[in-house]
């Protein structure tokens, strides 16, 4: 089914029945167990693609402040209980130089703001996102803005806004040391954005002939077989697209001296619907993937990384392979995204058809040295044998980040961030790129 963007789904009539339950004014334990707080996050983000001028976009540049109210109440009392929870969102523009789109300029507009129709950003936007929410037992279900991060779908924040969903879900944890989730997504509200979309995938999700679908379904379970084994299942099925199975393992080995953490993934990847025939992908059902593939999904990647902590110290070394003609699929509507992959990096992916992947990390914690609150990452990325016309194409990545919470003072609590990156490949396409990001909380209720 092809869903155009900004499309209204039919859950917000059932969140609306939810919420017309008994009044919540007389449960005491909907207002005593609630939490409210502000959130600040200032964000500046600039990008340098320099082998990319013809596309007159060699610079992007952005910076902007967001505020956050996160409210989360309790459930009304008895054997089914009630609540609600509500995020009000909103974005202030600082800097965004150039229009989107215009030639001759020297930066434009990144991925922060909407764009208002002469190509500039907008000075700010907002949205409210509402969840209603049932709980009976140790089972809690969800209807209306969600943010899920499990192996199938991760909800980006790697802007000033994050991304948000319109669907339902349930989380059910009444088994000890196994936790299920289940549910349903309609919508994709975007970074930029406070309009839902329909959701798809990379090589159906631009141009006159973009296809959509409001139906992700997904499900699976944790089981934590002890305190160090952890596996896992999921499954995810974004109607007339894909489905894919997700199998995992995370096992935390004590050694004389520190400690191996093994992590091993394996994703399975197949069609759904239209995108399994010739006459669905003619009409865009589409995905992307090696030069000359038919356009249907099909992806096998799996990943071992294996992390070995000592003190403040992690060093880690992994590996990733993706088989089969298509790109690893997921949900994109190609402004950003999140995998739960070894190779999810502040850049790239390393996900594309063919590729074959080596990561190696070090990680610092200063608390070791007496400094809490700093931390450091590295981490550098090799891809190659990506399918491509002519010969294989390569790519690799560098990031490097540092954090520091403040301890003490009248700031206790600010957190300050930069992530740098730099990406190469032998496509001609090089991009640099530094995030610089302070948060801070404020505990409300």
């Amino acid at each position: 089914m092809s869903i155009p963007p900004k499309a209204r789904y039919g859950f917000i009539p059932l969140l609306g029945t939810l919420l017309a339950f008994p009044p919540l004014a007389s449960q005491a334990a909907f207002f005593e167990d609630s939490k409210a707080t502000l959130r600040l996050k200032n964000f500046y983000i600039n990008q340098d693609s320099r082998n990319e001028r013809t596309t007159n976009t060699p610079r992007s540049e952005e910076w902007g402040q967001a505020f956050f109210l996160d409210y989360k109440s309790g459930f009304t009392e008895g054997v089914v209980g009630f609540g609600l929870d509500v995020y009000a969102q909103h974005a202030i523009r600082l800097d965004s130089g150039g229009r989107s789109g215009k030639a001759g300029i020297d930066r434009t507009p990144g991925t922060m703001f909407p764009l208002e129709s002469n190509g500039k950003a907008k000075r700010d936007f907002g949205r409210l996102g509402i969840t209603g929410k049932i709980r009976f037992s140790k089972t809690v279900a969800e209807i209306g803005t969600l943010m899920p991060k499990i192996p199938v779908l991760i909800s980006n924040d790697g802007r000033l806004m994050p991304q948000m969903f319109r669907g339902a879900q349930v989380t059910s944890k009444e088994l000890t040391d196994i936790s299920f989730i289940a549910g349903k997504l309609e919508q994709s509200i975007e970074r930029n954005s406070s309009d839902g979309d329909g959701l798809s995938i990379a090589g159906a999700n631009s141009g006159p002939n973009a296809r959509y679908s409001n139906e992700f379904y997904y499900g699976g379970a944790d089981y934590k077989f002890n305190k160090d084994l952890l596996l896992q299942y999921y499954y995810g099925n974004l109607r007339d697209f894909y489905k894919q199975h997700f199998f995992g393992l995370t096992h935390k080995h004590q050694l004389p001296v520190g400690s191996l953490t093994t992590d091993l993934r394996y994703f399975y990847s197949d069609s759904d619907g239209e995108n399994s025939s010739a006459s669905g992908r003619a009409r865009g059902y589409r995905s992307s993937g090696a030069p000359g593939s038919s356009g249907e999904v099909d992806n096998n990647l799996w990943s071992a990384m294996f992390t070995y902590n000592l003190g403040g110290h992690a060093f880690s070394a992994g590996y990733q392979k993706v088989t089969g003609n298509s790109d690893f699929p997921s949900i994109n509507l190609g402004s950003g995204l999140s995998l739960h992959l070894i190779t999810n990096a502040q850049l790239g992916k390393f996900n594309s058809a063919g590729e074959e992947t080596w990561v190696l990390g070090h990680s610092y914690d200063f608390a070791a040295l007496g400094i809490p609150g700093l931390k450091t990452k590295l981490v550098y990325f090799s891809g190659d044998d990506i399918d491509a016309v002519g010969s294989d194409r390569r790519e690799w990545e560098r990031n490097f980040r540092v954090d520091y919470t403040l301890q003490s003072g009248m700031l206790k609590g600010v957190g300050l961030t930069w992530m740098n990156a730099a990406w190469r490949g032998n496509d001609a396409r090089d991009r640099d790129e530094n995030r610089l990001v302070v948060n801070y909380s404020i505990p409300l209720l």
